[in-house]
């Protein structure tokens, strides 16, 4: 039996781009598998948009290899711009005109014929839950809307591979929760997306693969569940129920971090429940009396923090 197996959506090797002598990207490999939702992240000023800017033929790259939906990017610049989409951090809508009148406007620029571009128009409307607001003007649209009608405008020309660029920003939750099943729908439907953002859970409730880039080097990749495995433990959350408790409690165990204003402090642990039981112990021993316990793995925020020496800064 022969097993084909179909080339990855996007592939990167040696990609490299200097602004004179400071180099931003030295030599980054990516493989990226068709109908997945491939995520980088990184710190501010790491290289992400910059390798967003090369990818979607914004910018040049110095040296190094790119192929996207099978097109080299080099020789074949226009096939690629016509199989993918971008979607920028803030809406490219116009505000003087309609949802259907911009959606109208990005057919007329993939040279859609006006029936096929009607047609494109009505199932995106209909597909982002943009119906009643055809004909509204898109300077009336919540915040919401209008990054549905964004994505929906970058959707208007079937592109094969999505760039979005921190979709979510400026989103309250239902909306970022709608905007993340969207994101899903695409993905089950064969669209690979290549998501930036400074959200880590959105990263990790969305991402097949993850990718962390600091100063200009791809320092780990894998599953959100295999990143989160390279950090060892994780830590306890000792709730107390006034500052004299806090201080005392961060005396006693030393390697701890606290926040004077939710009277909590937190204490790095290996997971088990016998290292949380010595904890309490030890506590108990003090007469020091803890409000509430919670136990929280390593997550998205921890292997941040440990591979690039940065908080997360997302809000």
């Amino acid at each position: 039996m022969i097993t084909i197996t179909a080339p990855p959506a996007l592939k990167v090797a040696g990609l490299r781009k200097s602004f004179g002598e400071k180099t931003v990207l030295d030599g980054i490999d990516l493989d990226i598998a068709e109908g997945t939702t491939f995520s980088l992240l990184g710190p501010n000023g790491a290289g992400k948009t910059t390798t967003v800017q090369i990818l979607s033929t914004l910018l040049d790259a110095d040296a190094g290899e790119v192929h996207i939906a099978g097109f080299d990017l080099a020789r074949e610049p226009d096939a690629v711009r016509a199989a993918i989409g971008v979607t920028g951090q803030f809406s490219a809508v116009d505000n003087l005109l309609t949802g259907e009148e911009n959606l109208m406007l990005m057919a007329d620029l993939h040279h859609l014929d006006r029936p096929l571009g009607r047609r494109r128009t009505s199932e995106l409307l209909d597909r982002f839950d943009l119906v009643d607001a055809t004909r509204q003007m898109v300077a009336t649209y919540s915040g919401g809307m209008r990054r549905r009608l964004d994505l929906a405008m970058t959707l208007i020309g079937d592109p094969r591979i999505i760039f979005l660029d921190e979709p979510t920003t400026g989103l309250d939750p239902r909306s970022r929760l709608t905007m993340w099943q969207i994101i899903r729908e695409l993905v089950g439907a064969g669209v690979t997306v290549f998501l930036t953002t400074q959200n880590l859970e959105e990263a990790d409730e969305l991402a097949d693969h993850i990718a962390v880039l600091d100063h200009g080097h791809l320092v780990a990749e894998g599953t959100p569940d295999e990143l989160k495995r390279l950090i060892p433990g994780g830590h306890a959350r000792l709730s107390f129920h006034d500052l004299n408790g806090l201080d005392a409690a961060a005396e006693l165990l030393g390697d701890a971090s606290r926040d004077n204003d939710t009277l909590v402090l937190q204490v790095p642990t290996d997971g088990t429940p016998q290292s949380l039981v010595a904890l309490l112990d030890r506590l108990d021993q003090h007469a020091l009396r803890v409000e509430r316990v919670t136990v929280q793995s390593a997550d998205l925020d921890d292997v941040f923090l440990a591979l690039t020496g940065h908080p997360n800064t997302s809000t």
